[in-house]
């Protein structure tokens, strides 16, 4: 089983006009996540040097990247990718078991000195799968994105709840997965796992 796992649990019924609203809600998210993001680029770069020198992340970083990962990605799947939830985004870097957007990450016990130089040019391939997915958006930018296939199909499904109040559940899946695959990249190239990431949609 790959190291990263991402889900998602579309929480149904939805409110078929609150999503509207959602991204000025969670506004309060975006200022943390600035902040939180600002630390997870120091801390990046401070885990490169320690894996460079002696193939190990250190774990505290390790938890503070994870962190910043899981609550991204529980506000993006609140404010605009999926948005297949209307609970309120906890704050909170650790794990919210009850929240139904979810990251985990394995901590690998031991990592290669010599591929964080090189992670960014073999991810080179998955770069156009997150292009098309995410509009170039990856969580390195700091959790808000735009554009792409996740946002388009999003879009669709929130039209269709706001018309026929019923969300999708195939379109739904499809965004996940889409997710899933970003997320695997992401935690490839910023040394989080040294897996390559499969090239396929499925769980």
């Amino acid at each position: 089983m790959y190291p990263v796992h991402l889900d998602a649990q579309l929480e149904e019924p939805l409110n078929r006009w609150l999503w509207l609203v959602k991204w000025l809600l969670a506004i309060p998210h975006y200022i943390v996540l600035a902040f939180l993001w600002l630390g997870a680029v120091l801390a990046s770069i401070a885990a490169f040097f320690a894996i460079l020198f002696t193939g190990r992340y250190p774990r505290w970083l390790f938890d503070y990247n994870l962190g910043v990962v899981r609550w991204t990605w529980r506000v993006e799947y609140y404010a605009f990718t999926g948005v297949g939830t209307d609970r309120y985004p906890p704050f909170t870097l650790g794990r919210a078991p009850d929240y139904p957007a979810t990251v985990d990450i394995d901590y690998p016990e031991s990592l290669s000195h010599w591929k964080p130089l090189l992670k960014w040019l073999f991810a080179f391939p998955h770069w156009f799968a997150v292009a098309a997915f995410s509009g170039g958006y990856t969580y390195s930018r700091g959790g808000v994105g735009f554009g792409g296939a996740m946002f388009a199909l999003t879009l669709v499904a929130l039209m269709l709840l706001l018309v026929k109040q019923r969300y999708p559940a195939n379109v739904h899946t499809l965004i996940i997965r889409m997710a899933r695959w970003v997320t695997r990249v992401f935690a490839y190239v910023f040394f989080m796992t040294d897996e390559y990431p499969p090239f396929r949609l499925e769980d």
